[in-house]
């Protein structure tokens, strides 16, 4: 388990690339948040997480089912994480930020469009989208 990635995920990459090539600025996994996020947009007072299927137990998705063997092992464990993500998610929300959380196989099924949702959802609440000529 020590090779698993928490941060700089090829999915999570591919996100912050296009975010960042359509304009967006952002800062990564900042630690005075709860849950460390792995992309937060302060101008937007925005917050998006990355998550994989498997570790945080997406159940529209075959990967985010628990293993068969070593069962009493890895259910508490997936458990755990999935009651801290909505931990997470209640507090910065108390806090007054918005969160968005992709999943990867969303991602990695038709990036172009969970692409355009976010910066979608990044832009309704903005008087002025990145980008925009100034009049």
């Amino acid at each position: 388990m020590s090779r698993i990635r928490a941060v700089n995920t090829g999915p999570e990459l591919t996100l912050r690339h296009e975010l960042h090539k359509r304009g967006f600025r952002f800062r990564l996994h900042r630690k005075d948040l709860p849950g460390k996020p792995d992309i937060v947009l302060p101008k937007f007072k925005a917050i998006i997480f990355m998550h994989g299927c498997f570790w945080h137990q997406h159940l529209a998705c075959p990967a985010g089912r628990i293993p068969k063997s070593n069962r009493e092992y890895w259910l508490p464990k997936l458990t755990r994480n999935v009651q801290r993500d909505r931990m997470h998610e209640r507090a910065l929300k108390a806090g007054g930020w918005r969160v968005l959380v992709v999943w990867e196989c969303e991602l990695k099924a038709n990036s172009a469009e969970v692409i355009e949702r976010v910066i979608d959802w990044l832009t309704a609440n903005c008087i002025k989208p990145p980008g925009l000529a100034e009049d």
